[in-house]
């Protein structure tokens, strides 16, 4: 690669072009790891769009094999959480043999932050209203050894998700704990809404670990290069290093 960072470089493929969650995570990311981002452009965010783009993915998982970055992550849960857990794990597996570059995406890294809080009983709360979407990201914890008490969504249009209060994520996160009863952690899907201000507060106050993209995003990639670099304020992932 002609352009490499001296901790590493990681490709990321944002599933929109929605601000936020790009500048969260080089917010977050250390010094020393270089970040090349490339984007698809869902904006209807229906399980017919995010099943048609794996062609478009992987041709993006092939230009950032050929720029030379070290690790690939496509971004957003839905895309791959559409097609299963065992069909994600088997995409992957073909992405790594032809590409030869590690790939990683927000499902493989979420199940192992999950794993690495010690959580086996949780609760997730998506922007996707009541789709019937939200039963297969639940299928896919399930598949993953998980036991799923409810995946609860908020109302809210696609491309609005963003602009969702604080406040409100926090209500509606509170109720699905609520209503789920017992449970050992709290996931929240998606980068669309903004929620770096909310993690803390809400494992403070519910008392258990709060799993969310962008921290998880950072938490894995930071794995994979050795960084120990620990953030305050955004969560136990972050704060704890579990799992290193």
């Amino acid at each position: 690669m002609a352009f490499d960072s001296w901790r590493g470089t990681v490709g990321v493929i944002k599933p929109t072009f929605r601000p936020g969650s790009l500048e969260e995570f080089i917010k977050l990311i250390p010094d020393g790891i270089g970040v090349v981002p490339l984007f698809i452009g869902f904006s209807q965010g229906t399980v017919d769009e995010f099943k048609s783009a794996l062609d478009v993915i992987e041709s993006r998982v092939a230009e950032l094999a050929k720029i030379g970055v070290d690790l690939i992550h496509p971004e957003g849960a839905p895309p791959f959480m559409v097609h299963g857990f065992k069909k994600e794990r088997e995409i992957l597996d073909g992405w790594e043999e032809k590409y030869k570059v590690p790939v990683i995406t927000s499902g493989t890294t979420q199940t192992d932050a999950l794993r690495a809080l010690n959580v086996h009983r949780m609760v997730g709360v998506t922007y996707f209203g009541k789709d019937p979407i939200n039963d297969m990201f639940s299928q896919y914890f399930v598949d993953a050894g998980f036991e799923v008490k409810g995946m609860s969504g908020i109302e809210v249009p696609f491309d609005r998700a963003g602009h969702l209060s604080i406040q409100e994520i926090y209500a509606h996160t509170r109720a699905a704990v609520r209503k789920a009863g017992q449970v050992d952690g709290v996931y929240m899907l998606g980068a669309g809404w903004r929620i770096l201000d909310v993690v803390e507060l809400l494992e403070q106050d519910l008392n258990i670990p709060v799993i969310a993209a962008s921290p998880v995003r950072v938490w894995a990639v930071q794995k994979h290069f050795g960084v120990r670099q620990r953030h305050s304020g955004f969560g136990r992932l972050l704060s704890e290093l579990p799992g290193f």
